[in-house]
């Protein structure tokens, strides 16, 4: 089964590049992969190409861009199959892009998604636990993307070129994986060296200063994606000027670390779907948009998707415990599980932190424990959603889903108040 499985994708990705006229051959393309970042980053890329001339082309968990045309991904799937690639690359190369931008995953690599396709260059972001139901394990997931690393060292295009987060404990097992083959170029980058550079441009010290070019640009997580698309748009000739400049004119991700208000209360959707990804969440809420240290942070809280990564949940309820003032745990994406074992499952986690019983609230409807959050906030407080980010859809069992837009339930609860 494993092997019909395999030769199924591989099959499509094969087909793909002859339908489509080997779209890749004629235009630069670049793949972003790690557990977190990978759409900020993408979108950071092509916002500093755009701002030196260049048409661009992104794929992400967001968003399908081609030129000026951009829409939401509408797939449900990060890194689609069938032939999917493969138009978004001919679409590209029609509309006249200089430069395709694609996230990578490691499920994608598994079904040869990233096959046949003639990359210029790859960014690795970082690594840490995710998806290891599927893959067996945290190193076949690890695996899965340095395999990417692999393919792409062996692409006929004549320099391939590699961007490797020198702070993530997996540097060198990625760069070991493509020292070998003649014609590749390896270039590191870590958000400590881009704070360094950025310092020459902007006051870092300064609030106001911070303030005007993008405060968020300076969270931890932000840092490292602005990180390495600094050093990719160098690496292709693209001046420091151009590259913060577009960096001051950048407005975020949608579902990304999203500020839906700041006033009276800060109110957050993100997406952090992981236990790393959600400390440094609630890390930067807690510091930068809670007026004082005796402001609340208050968080609606789901967990892993019903069916996957389970291990996760009781994480994710010690981090909310540890960082957070009031916990809200709800529902995500229960699929065939039952949600409110979901939820009792986070609840154990916060519970093992010690936190207080009476701060912890469980409604299973999530549209509820977004009001009831928005009813605790007090002037100078802050709520944070996690978890759906951007998605469109909450999936419940046997394939039924219930359109979501999170940042518009924000604003129609806040709206009643």
């Amino acid at each position: 089964m494993n092997i019909l499985f395999s030769l199924y994708h591989h099959l499509w990705a094969f087909l793909g590049n002859i339908f489509f006229g080997f779209p890749s051959k004629k235009i630069f393309v670049v793949g972003v992969t790690g557990t977190k970042g990978k759409s900020t980053t993408l979108e950071l890329m092509s916002a500093v190409m755009e701002n030196a001339g260049e048409k661009t082309a992104v794929m992400s968990s967001v968003v399908r861009k081609i030129d000026k045309k951009t829409e939401k991904n509408k797939t449900g799937n990060s890194m689609p199959g069938r032939m999917a690639i493969q138009k978004f690359l001919f679409d590209a190369v029609r509309a006249g892009c200089s430069y395709a931008f694609i996230e990578v995953t490691s499920q994608g690599v598994v079904q040869h998604r990233h096959q046949y396709i003639d990359w210029n260059a790859a960014v690795f972001m970082n690594l840490s636990p995710e998806h290891i139901e599927s893959h067996g394990s945290y190193e076949n997931y690890r695996n899965a993307k340095v395999s990417f690393f692999e393919y792409v060292a062996s692409s006929p295009k004549k320099k391939r070129t590699f961007f490797i987060n020198k702070e993530d404990k997996e540097q060198n097992i990625f760069a070991d994986a493509v020292r070998h083959n003649y014609g590749n170029n390896i270039l590191f980058f870590s958000k400590n060296d881009f704070l360094r550079t950025l310092a020459d441009y902007v006051d870092v010290t300064s609030e106001r200063a911070r303030e005007k070019f993008n405060k968020w640009i300076f969270a931890d997580f932000n840092l490292e994606n602005a990180a390495a698309a600094y050093t990719f748009s160098r690496s292709v000739g693209v001046e420091s000027k151009t590259i913060i400049d577009a960096f001051s004119k950048f407005e975020g991700v949608r579902g990304r670390f999203e500020i839906v208000q700041k006033k009276p209360f800060a109110a957050i959707v993100d997406y952090a779907h992981t236990p790393d990804s959600l400390l440094k969440a609630y890390s930067v809420a807690k510091k930068e948009y809670c007026e004082s240290p005796n402001n609340a942070l208050i968080c609606v809280l789901g967990s892993a998707g019903g069916g996957r990564d389970k291990w996760k949940r009781e994480e994710m309820g010690k981090i909310a415990g540890k960082y957070c003032d009031e916990i809200i745990i709800t529902n995500e994406d229960p699929f065939d599980e039952d949600p409110q074992m979901i939820m009792d499952e986070v609840r154990r986690g916060v519970r093992e932190v010690n936190f207080s019983e009476q701060n912890i609230t469980m409604i299973l409807d999530r549209r509820e424990a977004i009001r009831f959050a928005i009813k605790k906030a007090k002037k100078g407080d802050a709520v944070i959603a996690t978890g759906k980010g951007s998605e469109e859809w909450i999936r419940w069992e046997k394939g039924r889903k219930e359109q979501w837009n999170e940042r518009k339930v924000f604003e129609e609860e806040l709206g009643k108040i």
